[in-house]
């Protein structure tokens, strides 16, 4: 779903973004010059209420998994204001402009199996902490059985 655009006004990519809930009428993109490999593109940057322009978020290069191979910014816009970050996409170029598309993050399937190490339940494999220091009727044994638990005042 589209939620905004982003065009070069007088040299500088200005847009904007707007769902029902949030309203960022004047952002901003900041090249960034880095040598390094992670380093983004750009940094979003928003206008707040004291009219002073902040980083709000960053923007990386990605390229589709489809047959299109097609290249596109994809980064988060995030801010204490924010009940979480919003995952925006760009799309386009400098010279036409950018759309910005947003994805919902999918939730993870609370029922889907966790494997934490140790032995998997279905025999599968070594999994937790090993084998138990508990006997059937809760004494302790193996590794510390002998000590005494009396701890002299």
């Amino acid at each position: 779903m589209n939620i905004g655009e982003f065009k070069v006004v007088n040299g500088r990519t200005l847009g904007w973004i707007a769902t029902r809930t949030i309203d960022l009428p004047q952002l901003g993109l900041r090249p960034v010059e880095s040598e390094h490999e992670r380093a983004p593109l750009f940094e979003i940057l928003a206008l707040n209420v004291g009219n002073r322009w902040v980083q709000v978020g960053a923007l990386w290069e990605a390229v589709a998994r489809n047959s299109t191979g097609e290249a596109f910014l994809q980064g988060s816009i995030d801010d204490p204001s924010l009940s979480e970050p919003l995952s925006i996409a760009l799309f386009g170029n400098e010279e036409d402009g950018f759309r910005v598309a947003w994805r919902r993050q999918q939730p993870r399937d609370v029922f889907a199996p966790v494997i934490r190490g140790g032995q998997r339940r279905d025999g599968g494999g070594d999994v937790g902490f090993g084998e138990s220091t508990a006997a059937p009727g809760g004494d302790l044994v193996g590794a510390g059985a002998g000590f005494d638990d009396e701890i002299a005042f």
